[in-house]
C-alpha cells in the first residue's frame, strides 16, 4: 500500500491490525477443529442409528408384503388408520460455535378402537406396529441429519474464512507492514544525514 504515509503511528496500527487478523485466524482454526470433531461424533451416532434402523425398514417391508397378501392393496388401504392424539415429539436443542444442534425422541400411541376393523389380522396389526416403529426411529436420524448439513455448512464457511486469513489477508498486510517499515526507515536515514550535513555545514562557519 504506497498510498499510505510511512510514519511510526502508521507502522504501529498495522501491526495491531495484524495482531488482532492472527487472533480471528487462531479462532478460526479452532472452531474448524471442534466442528469437525462434532461431525464425526454425529457421524458415529448416524452410525448408530442407522444400524438399528435400516432392519427395521425391512422388517417393515417384510410386514407390508405379508399384510397385502393376506388383504389386498385395496382393502389395506382401506383399512382405519390410527390416532395420533397422543403423539410425543420431544425435541432437546443446543449450541456448538453458534451452529444449532438438535436431538430428537418420538413416541408413537396409536390409538384404534377394535370396533373400527373390519376383518383384522395379525398380518394387518403387525405391518401397523412395524411402521410405526420405523417412524419413531426416523425422528432422532432425521434430527441428526440436519446436524450434519448445519455443522457442515458452518464448517465449510469458518474454513473458507480461516483460508481467506492465511493465504490473502495476513501475507497482504505482511507485504505491507515490511514495505512501509522499509520507507520508513530510508526517510529516517534521509533525516539523519540531512541534519549530518547541516550540523556540518554550520561548523565551519
Amino acid at each position: 500500500m504506497n498510498d499510505v504515509t510511512p510514519t511510526r503511528s502508521a507502522v504501529i496500527e498495522l501491526k495491531e491490525e495484524r495482531h488482532a487478523l492472527h487472533e480471528g485466524h487462531v479462532f478460526l482454526d479452532e472452531k474448524c477443529l471442534l466442528l469437525a470433531g462434532e461431525i464425526v461424533a454425529e457421524l458415529r451416532r448416524c452410525a448408530d442409528l442407522e444400524a438399528d434402523f435400516l432392519p427395521a425398514c425391512q422388517r417393515a417391508a417384510a410386514a407390508l408384503s405379508a399384510a397385502i397378501r393376506r388383504h389386498g392393496l385395496e382393502e389395506l388401504l382401506a383399512y382405519p388408520a390410527p390416532g395420533l392424539d397422543q403423539t410425543r415429539l420431544e425435541i432437546s436443542p443446543r449450541s456448538l460455535m453458534g451452529v444449532r444442534l438438535l436431538e430428537a425422541r418420538l413416541q408413537l400411541k396409536l390409538s384404534v378402537p377394535p370396533a373400527q376393523f373390519v376383518n383384522a389380522s395379525p398380518e394387518a396389526r403387525a405391518c401397523r406396529e412395524a411402521l410405526a416403529n420405523v417412524i419413531e426411529m426416523a425422528a432422532p436420524l432425521a434430527a441428526v441429519a440436519g446436524n450434519l448439513e448445519r455443522l457442515y455448512l458452518a464448517y465449510r464457511r469458518a474454513l473458507r474464512r480461516a483460508r481467506a486469513l492465511q493465504d490473502v489477508l495476513l501475507p497482504e498486510l505482511d507485504r505491507t507492514l515490511y514495505d512501509l517499515e522499509a520507507r520508513l526507515e530510508d526517510l529516517e536515514r534521509e533525516d539523519a544525514i540531512a541534519m549530518r550535513l547541516k550540523t556540518a555545514a554550520a561548523g565551519s562557519r
